[in-house]
């Protein structure tokens, strides 16, 4: 019976349960999340700043990847500068296709384009043509008094002209007139051809070319190792005369040898060895060289 009454003895006492503690730093969460709202505003508004519409649709690209859904606030003007920029619009296989490109306007706009360009170049080219018709009737008057000072002389017959890509070339025959065979020293007839188209080249503002050429005739050369120095050593001589006698600036003067690869008729024919063996004196044109390249169909025009 003790043992009862000394179980009765020893009830426990029931505890009251324990309060929950209150979390007082539950604040610091949503402030944490205010302040990472404001930092992305912030970081939105500086793109937007700068208003870049391939950078502006990646920056709504990545929200959108990043929230899982659009920014609403940015749809308006996303799509603002997605149709400024729309070749920086991402492909989207559900979007409703726009208005068609009306197929017949745009066949005509091109060409009305095309329209456009060939009557720009229509326009080029007429003005080309009439700058070479002006040189060219410049050159003409050129030769006219040349040609006009030989025949005072006699000495017509010694010279022929053109009008090439180059200007007007005086073509001096150089047998037994200007020099002797192997010999680049002027004679008498060569200084008499030179003295009468020297002061009217002299009085030019043109530069002046001249060009020495040997003919085909396989003869071998005694003071010259080849045709090549001959050709240029009477070039040279052509010029020395004319800047000594007439004072043509050495800046506006040029010599060049071409021995015997500028035939200006057929080696086949019988007056090959005496036309070929020549000296040029050029006359160049102050045109560029897409005009100037017209310059012997505006001569021939012209004639």
């Amino acid at each position: 019976m003790s043992g009862g009454h000394g179980g009765k003895g020893r009830r426990h006492k029931k505890h009251p349960p324990h309060e929950e503690h209150e979390n007082h730093e539950r604040w610091l969460v949503s402030y944490a999340d205010m302040m990472t709202l404001l930092m992305v505003l912030f970081i939105v508004l500086f793109a937007i700043s700068q208003v870049d519409a391939t950078k502006f649709v990646k920056l709504k690209s990545g929200l959108a990847a990043g929230f899982g859904a659009e920014s609403v606030a940015l749809e308006g003007q996303g799509k603002e500068l997605e149709e400024a920029n729309p070749d920086t619009q991402p492909f989207d296989p559900g979007a409703k296709v726009g208005v068609p490109v009306d197929a017949g306007s745009e066949a005509a706009e091109d060409e009305e384009l095309k329209k456009a360009v060939a009557g720009a170049d229509r326009a080029k080219q007429s003005q080309m043509a009439q700058h070479a018709e002006t040189e060219a009737d410049k050159l003409q008057e050129i030769q006219k008094k040349l040609a006009a000072e030989l025949a005072a002389k006699g000495l017509a017959d010694n010279v022929r002209f053109t009008i090439d890509e180059r200007g007007l070339v005086v073509t001096i025959v150089t047998s037994s007139v200007i020099f002797a065979g192997d010999s680049a020293e002027l004679q008498e007839g060569g200084r008499g051809v030179l003295d009468s188209v020297g002061p009217t080249i002299a009085a030019l503002p043109n530069r002046i070319q001249v060009d020495g050429h040997t003919n085909q005739l396989p003869v071998q050369t005694r003071n010259y190792p080849s045709g090549w120095e001959l050709s240029s050593a009477r070039a040279s001589s052509v010029v020395r005369y004319l800047i000594s006698k007439f004072g043509l600036p050495a800046t506006r003067m040029s010599a060049a040898g071409y021995a015997d690869t500028r035939p200006l008729i057929p080696p086949s024919d019988p007056q090959a060895a005496t036309m070929n063996r020549r000296v040029e004196v050029i006359v160049m044109s102050t045109l560029p060289a897409n005009e100037a390249a017209l310059l012997p169909g505006a001569a021939a025009d012209t004639n």
